[in-house]
């Protein structure tokens, strides 16, 4: 666990990259200290929208009517609801959400309830990409999606116009958790203190469509048999970074991919992701001490939380319901220019609905 945390500063350091050596017709990753050059167009977009405010930001703009008064009217400010948009709209969105661009990398701050991919004819992130390719100058060269945070996770997307460029970096993401180390930090508010405060979680999942709802199931004591029919071994780090009102500000390193995996993992600790109204169910409360109730027979459902920490978080609770996950992509680890250098990182800002709820929660990280 050591090696895990060295990086410090919450688990990332505050490192961009830039484009460096070439690579098959395409600029490859070489890091430097700063932040990449952020286009005039694209700040412009992201200002108007709100998009990465910090609630430690918010009260600099007290005097701003125009910038306070759609965060103090909305129970969750910058939180997307693609299925009352416009493809139009959409577009402007995904531009508003641009962090960064250098070369064929794209790099987005994606709202969550935005999903990457879907159906034919439905409006997702994938959809929208010849729009976005066109509105960043990049001509002909289509943007593609390298890594993503799943709908209803919000932070980093990142893009690439270069195939060989999303190559290199998949292979770089491939070799990472091979040898087990962490690619990708999230961070997330859970209902309830994980114990110890801070460890691994590993569990045996697999995908279940139960009832018409595809939905991730651990699996006790997986036999060869499971593990060739999809049941996958899988692998997170923790660590509790703040308390406070009976919930954690936790940070999470995923060591392997699957469905839902984080918010699975955190059920299983007993303190499921606030916002999760698919898993957080399966832990029940009697007499003060929380319990897993069998998975295969919990339905998902709208998460139920305690009267005092709805009143905490300033909801009603018809608003509690439709709380959203508050489950955020902040960082991504890049390769060096070199096999031997550090890996530099990408960053996203939190949602302000997620800000607020640290503010109101007094979640504070150190």
């Amino acid at each position: 666990m050591r090696e895990l945390w060295a990086s410090g500063g919450g688990g990332c350091r505050h490192v961009r990259t830039v484009l460096a050596r070439k690579m098959g017709g395409c600029r490859v990753l070489g890091p430097v200290l700063g932040s990449w050059r952020r286009r005039p167009e694209i700040q412009a977009a992201r200002e108007a929208a709100g998009f990465g405010t910090e609630a430690r930001q918010q009260p600099q703009s007290r005097g701003s009517s125009k910038r306070s008064r759609p965060l103090e009217n909305q129970p969750f400010p910058g939180l997307l609801q693609p299925e009352n948009l416009s493809r139009e709209q959409l577009i402007d969105v995904v531009r508003a959400s641009v962090l960064d661009q250098k070369g064929p990398l794209v790099t987005l701050n994606k709202p969550p309830g935005l999903p990457v991919t879907g159906k034919p004819g439905e409006l997702t992130l994938l959809s929208v990409l010849p729009e976005l390719s066109q509105s960043l100058g990049l001509g002909e060269r289509e943007l593609q999606v390298v890594r993503a945070s799943g709908k209803e996770t919000s932070g980093l997307v990142l893009l690439s116009s270069c195939p060989q460029t999303a190559s290199h970096l998949q292979k770089f993401f491939t070799y990472s958790q091979r040898a087990q180390r962490p690619i990708a930090t999230y961070w997330a508010v859970t209902d309830g203190i994980p114990a110890p405060s801070e460890g691994k979680i590993q569990a045996a999942l697999k995908l279940e469509h139960i009832e018409g709802v595809d939905l991730v199931v651990p699996v006790k004591s997986p036999s060869r048999k499971d593990i060739l029919e999809g049941v996958k071994r899988t692998l997170s780090y923790y660590r509790v970074v703040a308390t406070g009102s009976g919930c954690a500000l936790v940070q999470l390193q995923p060591l392997t991919v699957f469905p839902s995996q984080l918010q699975v993992h955190m059920v299983l600790q007993l303190c499921p992701v606030l916002g999760d109204h698919k898993y957080s169910a399966r832990v029940s409360t009697v007499l003060g001490q929380r319990f897993l109730l069998p998975a295969e027979s919990i339905k998902p459902q709208r998460q139920v939380l305690d009267e005092a920490l709805i009143r905490r978080l300033h909801l009603t609770p018809s608003q509690a319901a439709q709380l959203p996950l508050h489950l955020h992509l902040h960082c991504l680890h890049l390769p060096g220019a070199r096999p031997r250098d550090t890996p530099s990182e990408l960053l996203a800002p939190l949602p302000p609905y997620f800000s607020r709820t640290l503010q109101y929660l007094g979640l504070h990280q150190q």
